[in-house]
């Protein structure tokens, strides 16, 4: 009995003492609770920035290649010897420019030639015209037979023929005399002379060409436009809106976009395979720089003008096949938000739902916070947000 009195008196003072103890610990010396401010969690230095809002177009990028308006085989349309080439290689010629001469002795002779038959046979219908009129003077008198008038009116049907004949030769001879004086049919840039002087050249369309002239003042640009945006701002152009739908071109050394044209052709198939359509947009070259063949980055208007809020893409975060930011509310409180993507422009991403404007989103240590924690935010502009991190305070202890 007295040994079960001792076990209980000693388990009261073990406890009192344990409540002492816990009690003078959780206390300091000017009564503060230290533990309890030990344990509040301090606040995250980030950075923040505003979203940006503003006026833009929702651009659809593609590829493409650079064609030219006109482009022209130079044939000899006659046979003979190439006696001169008129250009430099690679210049620039206008229309009408002499390219190359073929020898046009023997054409010359042809037309002098035609010339002396066309002669012959205008003597011959004149003369069988006037016997014609004088036969029929004497059938009117009964002097001469029926046959005999007959046989003079075929000989000057047959002089006229022979005439409209010769002078179709002489057309012809001209024609061809002409043909030795090769002209630029368009203006533009030729190439190298692929055949020199002295060489034989031959007329037809299986013929070796003399050069190639492509034209440089306005040029094509071709691209694959898909399915949806054809039907969605292609099509509607094509159906009375032409022109309405910007187009802008880059070349592979820039960085922006330097030229602005118009879609001028859609073709009029889809192709099943790869489920696009080809359109085809024009565009100024009077610097000459763009060349057919070359690389081009093409852009489609893909709307009209309008206002969007646009963040720069590190703020965006991935929680499995969702899309987020993290925004502060009034007390730096980081709040979870669900956002849907757009398209990119000019270095920012378009956020179609989920941000206001005038919002605050965590731009830089978006990884050190969770949802609902406390930041110390630290005001950057959004374009100039940079990717380093953000000292923490165990990195100044150090």
């Amino acid at each position: 009995m007295v040994s079960r009195n001792r076990i209980a008196m000693l388990v009261v003072f073990a406890a009192v003492l344990a409540a002492g103890g816990g009690y003078a610990l959780t206390r300091g010396p000017a009564g503060g609770n230290v533990a309890m401010a030990q344990g509040a969690p301090a606040a995250t230095p980030v950075e923040v920035a505003e979203v940006v809002t503003k006026t833009i177009v929702d651009w659809q990028r593609y590829s493409g290649r650079l064609e030219a308006i006109d482009r022209v085989d130079i044939r000899p349309l006659v046979s003979g010897t190439l006696t001169a080439v008129h250009f430099q290689d690679g210049s620039i010629v206008k229309k009408g420019d002499l390219l190359f001469t073929i020898d046009p002795r023997p054409y010359v002779a042809e037309v002098d030639r035609a010339a002396a038959a066309l002669t012959a046979a205008k003597a011959r219908a004149s003369y069988t015209a006037t016997d014609l009129a004088r036969g029929q003077r004497l059938l009117t008198d009964n002097a001469i037979a029926r046959r005999d008038f007959e046989e003079k009116q075929n000989a000057s049907r047959e002089a006229a023929a022979n005439l409209q004949g010769a002078q179709a030769a002489l057309d012809s001879a001209k024609l061809n005399l002409g043909y030795t004086r090769i002209e630029a049919p368009v203006a533009g840039r030729v190439s190298r002379a692929e055949v020199t002087v002295g060489n034989v050249v031959s007329a037809g369309a299986a013929s070796v060409p003399l050069t190639r002239l492509v034209s440089v003042a306005k040029m094509y640009a071709s691209f694959d436009v898909d399915e949806q945006t054809f039907l969605r701002y292609v099509n509607p152009a094509r159906n009375g809106r032409a022109g309405s739908v910007p187009v802008e071109l880059g070349l592979a050394n820039e960085d922006g976009y330097s030229r602005t044209g118009f879609v001028q052709s859609v073709d009029n198939r889809l192709d099943t395979t790869s489920g696009t359509i080809r359109v085809r947009a024009e565009f100024d070259n009077a610097d000459g720089s763009l060349l057919p063949g070359l690389y081009a980055r093409v852009r489609l208007g893909g709307s009209d003008p309008r206002s969007a809020v646009l963040i720069d893409e590190r703020a965006i975060g991935t929680d499995q096949d969702k899309r987020y930011v993290l925004v502060l509310d009034d007390k730096n409180h980081a709040v979870y938000r669900q956002v849907k993507l757009g398209a990119n422009q000019e270095g920012l991403r378009v956020i179609d739902t989920g941000l206001a404007a005038g919002e605050r989103i965590v731009v830089n240590g978006l990884q050190r916070i969770r949802p609902g924690d406390i930041v110390a935010p630290t005001v950057v502009p959004m374009v100039a947000a940079k990717a380093a991190p953000v000292k923490t305070a165990a990195a100044d202890l150090k």
